[in-house]
């Protein structure tokens, strides 16, 4: 398997899983993201988890935009979507993905 391929399977990967929970969520919820972001963190280890999440996201999409700009990598913008839609568990492999197929 090459490297392209395995960061295509751990973006499937990424997306379903995390969208199995989600998607118990949403059908037992409906659209209640004020309850969605209230019970990210009702434990300390929520909490700190969630931070440790969002920081690395951070430093991710300023890393991520700075090499593409210097690789020139296409597509940069699609972790944002990625990111905000799914999480960081499909952005990261997907711009590791972009960066690996540019070349």
């Amino acid at each position: 398997m090459t490297l392209a391929r395995f960061y295509l399977l751990m973006c499937l990967v990424g997306t379903l899983w995390p969208w199995v929970h989600f998607a118990d969520f949403f059908s037992s919820h409906g659209a209640d993201f004020a309850l969605f972001f209230a019970q990210m963190a009702p434990t300390a280890v929520a909490k700190g988890l969630t931070v440790d999440i969002s920081l690395s996201i951070l430093v991710f999409w300023v890393w991520s935009f700075v090499d593409a700009r210097q690789l020139s990598v296409r597509n940069w913008w699609l972790v944002l979507p990625a990111t905000l839609c799914v999480g960081f568990s499909l952005a990261l492999p997907l711009y590791l993905f972009l960066r690996e197929s540019k070349a």
